[in-house]
């Protein structure tokens, strides 16, 4: 029996609709998924976090209660970028702690962690706040083709992963490149020769994840990641309903309520119209093949066509896909997830509108110095020597480098927009972005629920507030 994890509240919508999924529109429909009989609901972590937050003026520690009480049987997990946390860039250690074991407290069952270099120097601190509190704990294998990218070179990870030993492993396919092929072989080599579970997560950006995720099976992958059926495809995962089917009446079956799924699928099919404005896919192909030459993840494209829409450039996207690959060379190929994608793709774009390295971001002259971890492969001699002007790059564990932060955070943020324990967190990851929220926060709190007439443009409406 393969067990599915569901990614529609967390992966499903970053893919798809930019994140921007309501936890009101998550509401009804959660005690229904708690019954189809998924392994886990992904539903926090990732830019969840951060989009709830800025965009939808949402506290993601909130959303994270009112799902945890609503879905008391499914284990419920976040996805973690390591020392970054839910950030894009590393965090001091004791955040890191603190904010594991508020996660934990507020009904994470299990942490997905994962690092962009796949340096697990920077998974240490994490993995152990969860496994010192008693969460279960999966670490990723951040997938990615590329010359040193090969089979040996997963196997020889998912050895060292498995001595930090963890529940399970997870090959993070974030692009949709893992060819079934190579995922039978891969999941093959980790179950006989690292003898550890193993979940299999790929995007269907390429149309390839369906096949891949059978073939996984086949091999003797023990989870799968899924999405309901109206949340699936394009940029996002494979369809849970038709992975059902396919695995029904095998010795594979996950043994999912089928009925219910056609529910689900149809009312995130109702709910998903709301968001045409941010749907990725009402706009683009269905399928794009040339991701396994750019490797770009589904999120991505859009950050890419509003850097280039900002400088009237849009026509130069396809020049800004052939030059990705380039960047990640020089860079000694790091694989293309946040915030590596991000990073990577800026620099892409002024490579192509101001010519090679006429100007170059921050974030790329602190990757060369070792800020984020170490390069899998060593970076082009001739960038590395411009941008380090002589000085070496670190050795250490980058978060070694980084001081305390909670004392001071506790000292800086006022007490009057200080509800719980964890806005000290939230406030230490996204201070500017946080303090507007607070800000909101405490002006809404005034209200009471109830009914208000409203007066705009001249007319007059009857508005409901009512609090989640």
């Amino acid at each position: 029996m393969v067990k599915i994890v569901d990614l529609t509240l967390r992966d499903a919508h970053q893919s798809l609709l930019a994140t921007r999924l309501r936890t009101r529109d998550m509401i009804p429909i959660l005690e229904e998924m708690d019954k189809v009989g998924f392994y886990s609901l992904e539903v926090w972590g990732g830019a969840t976090f951060d989009a709830p937050l800025r965009f939808l003026m949402e506290d993601p520690w909130k959303r994270l209660k009112i799902i945890r009480e609503r879905v008391r049987k499914t284990k419920l997990q976040m996805l973690l970028r390591g020392q970054n946390l839910v950030g894009y860039h590393h965090y001091p250690d004791d955040l890191c702690v603190e904010f594991v074991e508020k996660a934990y407290e507020n009904g994470i069952d299990i942490f997905r962690i994962f690092d962009a270099l796949n340096d697990l120097r920077n998974l240490e601190t994490t993995v152990k706040a969860a496994k010192r509190i008693g969460a279960e704990v999966q670490v990723c294998m951040v997938y990615t083709i590329s010359p040193i990218h090969t089979l040996s070179y997963y196997v020889d990870l998912a050895k060292d992963i498995a001595a930090m030993e963890v529940d399970s492993i997870c090959i993070k396919d974030m692009s949709g490149i893992l060819t079934p092929s190579m995922a039978y072989e891969l999941v093959s080599r980790i179950k006989s020769e690292v003898k550890i579970s193993v979940d299999v997560h790929s995007h269907t950006t390429s149309g390839m994840a369906p096949v891949t995720l059978i073939k996984s099976v086949e091999a003797g992958a023990d989870f799968i990641d899924c999405a309901v059926s109206s949340m699936s495809m394009y940029t996002s995962h494979s369809p849970a309903e038709t992975m059902a089917v396919m695995l029904k009446n095998t010795v594979f079956d996950p043994k999912l309520n089928l009925n219910l799924l056609y529910k689900i699928s149809r009312y995130f099919w109702m709910i998903r119209r709301k968001y045409g404005e941010y749907d990725y896919a009402l706009k683009n192909p269905p399928v794009d093949v040339r991701v396994l030459e750019h490797q770009i993840p589904g999120g991505m494209y859009s950050n890419l066509l509003a850097q280039l829409k900002e400088q009237n450039a849009e026509e130069r996207l396809t020049e800004v896909l052939e030059e990705i690959p380039k960047v990640r060379r020089d860079l000694g190929w790091p694989p293309l997830v946040t915030p590596l994608s991000q990073i990577v793709g800026t620099q892409a774009v002024l490579n192509v509108l101001f010519g090679r390295y006429k100007m170059i971001i921050n974030e790329v002259k602190a990757y060369v110095k070792g800020l984020y971890g170490r390069p899998p492969a060593p970076i082009n001699e001739t960038l590395k020597n411009r941008l380090l002007e002589g000085e070496k790059p670190i050795k250490c564990r980058p978060a070694d480098l980084l001081q305390p932060i909670l004392p001071k955070i506790k000292r800086e943020l006022p007490k009057k927009y200080v509800e719980k324990e964890e806005d000290y967190l939230t406030y230490a990851l996204f201070p500017e972005t946080a303090l507007k929220f607070f800000k909101y926060r405490e002006k809404i709190s005034a209200l009471r629920e109830g009914s208000y007439k409203v007066l705009m443009d001249g007319k007059e409406y009857h508005v409901k507030l009512k609090y989640f």
